[in-house]
């Protein structure tokens, strides 16, 4: 089968245990850069090119696409998509997950457990959004923020109201959430591929930090998971359309809130924590899906 990873930087660990886990499975890879590829509209079809070259259709893409190039990473998904390719997570799937907003409308919808997260326009509104999560303290979060940057726990009104009209001082829309004191600084990232969670592990905030990102310093351990909480994760990905996805999740005293789901997940963090080979998974999941059926006689 041939294999198409999007991505800007091949010597990214997950980027390399994708391409080593589908070579090891006999596929032939071609790590494409994102940003070298270009869309050509024609009378006979939609094609990809790079570097001059129109490329040969694949059987399957696997778009890892960060955040600082989404919308042009989702006009080359959508381009793949239009050349018949399979697609790992498609454009709307991508898309749904890198809006903060319109994943909590949709989780909600689905009636998937969240935070109570609230959203206005008008800074004068900040009395009315703190109000809306419980009151102080809470989370203020940009809703651009990655990997923790943008997140601001508020521990009173005051500083809520501060941050709430800085931030929309500088025309930058943000979530106000509640901010769940029982999970003590932690959350459990779950990896769903298909309709399975492969993975978990616990990721625990550095000492005085209460984000738990990795990057931030954090540390990570496996950890079992109840029925709810695989439910939750998998449910989540559904109402979002990703087939592999990153589910964070709160445990709180009224059960599992999701906080994130990420389209493009790290693996170095779950594969070290757990011993699991995820890479491995995704890529037996891509050749149940996407091989070419053989026709029937």
């Amino acid at each position: 089968m041939r294999i198409a990873v999007l991505t800007r930087n091949a010597s990214l660990y997950s980027t390399k245990r994708l391409i080593e886990a589908a070579e090891e499975k006999g596929h032939e890879v071609h790590v494409l850069d994102t940003l070298r590829c270009t869309a050509h509209l024609t009378a006979s079809g939609p094609e990809v090119h790079l570097h001059g070259e129109k490329l040969e259709k694949f059987d399957a893409v696997i778009p890892r696409i960060g955040a600082s190039i989404t919308f042009y990473g989702l006009a080359m998904v959508r381009q793949f998509e239009a050349t018949g390719a399979w697609c790992l997570n498609g454009s709307v799937g991508i898309q749904r997950s890198r809006d903060k907003l319109r994943s909590h409308q949709l989780l909600a919808k689905a009636g998937i457990g969240l935070p109570l997260t609230a959203f206005a326009h008008d800074p004068e509104s900040a009395e009315d959004l703190i109000r809306a999560v419980g009151g102080p303290p809470v989370i203020v979060k940009l809703l651009e923020g990655t990997q923790g940057v943008g997140v601001v726990l508020c521990e009173t009104k005051k500083a809520a109201e501060s941050v709430i009209q800085a931030f929309r001082g500088m025309k930058a829309y943000l979530l106000v959430q509640e901010f769940v004191k029982e999970a003590g600084g932690a959350d459990v990232r779950l990896l769903v591929v298909g309709d399975k969670v492969v993975a978990s592990m616990v990721r625990q905030g550095a000492e005085g930090e209460f984000r738990s990102n990795l990057h931030r310093g954090g540390s990570a351990y496996a950890t079992k998971i109840t029925p709810a909480e695989r439910k939750t994760a998998v449910a989540a990905c559904k109402a979002l359309s990703l087939r592999v996805g990153g589910v964070d999740i709160l445990r709180s005293d009224r059960g599992p809130l999701v906080l994130e789901v990420n389209s493009s997940p790290g693996l170095e963090g779950v594969e070290k924590a757990t011993e699991i080979d995820v890479a491995g998974k995704i890529i037996d999941y891509i050749d149940k899906q996407a091989t070419p059926k053989a026709p029937a006689y």
